[in-house]
């Protein structure tokens, strides 16, 4: 596929399965080293195994992850998130907290841990997987929509303040994936929404998109390579949608 990103590490959060996954095997497909971060061990030691990568077990909710991780990497996709539906009034504080903490502290706390090293060897790259959340509200979405609106904030920032030493940073917002975040969702989207679940899919998640169907990860990862690679050189504080036309609206 190519060696354009070869001599380069990439960090990947959540990269145990679904858009990380997928990351970390187009990046190490173009040549990169790849970190696969993720809490589950398991999945992180077989990804890092079909990537022929290194396994960093870290759960970004605890506040000495920062510690597993190396200070080199060229390359950070921020990938790792969860997901809770929940009116406002009965979503619990301590999930809207932890979902803040996953989906915008920590993509904070690795830009502070790699800039240095960034800066110093000219060049880095910072691809923040934000969803069409980040962009738009959506109904008991309330911390999920709050982070990732805040990472595309952090991103715009990074971007301002890498472009002198050529770093970049820009967001792939992307629809509903075919991931198990996705299929986790649907017993809460029904119960929240009132309808059966059947009706899910067509009534909720794909209502807004022009594309009727679930994006695979695999095209959210190409966008998220390509920004990686030579081409995505001038690409920087802006967000690339991959929605079937959801934000058209």
């Amino acid at each position: 596929m190519g060696n354009e990103l070869s001599g380069r590490t990439a960090l990947v959060t959540g990269a145990g399965a679904g858009i990380g996954r997928a990351c970390a095997l187009k990046l190490a497909a173009r040549g990169a080293r790849v970190l696969v971060a993720d809490r589950d061990s398991e999945s992180a030691e077989k990804v890092a195994a079909e990537t022929r990568g290194v396994a960093v077990v870290a759960d970004l909710t605890q506040p000495d992850f920062i510690t597993k991780f190396p200070e080199e990497a060229d390359i950070v996709v921020n990938n790792a998130g969860f997901q809770h539906v929940a009116p406002i009034e009965e979503f619990p504080p301590e999930t809207f907290a932890s979902m803040l903490r996953v989906m915008l502290e920590a993509p904070f706390l690795i830009a502070r841990h790699v800039l240095p090293g960034m800066y110093a060897r000219g060049w880095g790259r910072f691809v923040n997987i934000t969803s069409v959340h980040g962009l738009r509200g959506s109904p008991f979405k309330s911390a999920y929509t709050a982070a990732k609106h805040g990472l595309e904030g952090l991103s715009k920032v990074i971007a301002l303040e890498g472009a002198p030493h050529g770093v970049t940073s820009a967001c792939v917002s992307p629809g509903y994936v075919r991931t198990e975040l996705v299929e986790r969702q649907i017993a809460d989207q029904a119960r929240a929404h009132g309808i059966p679940e059947s009706q899910v899919l067509t009534e909720v998640m794909l209502a807004p998109e022009a594309i009727k169907r679930l994006i695979e990860p695999e095209e959210v990862a190409d966008l998220a390579a390509y920004l990686c690679g030579p081409s995505g050189s001038f690409i920087t504080g802006v967000t690339l949608t991959v929605d079937g036309g959801w934000t058209a609206r």
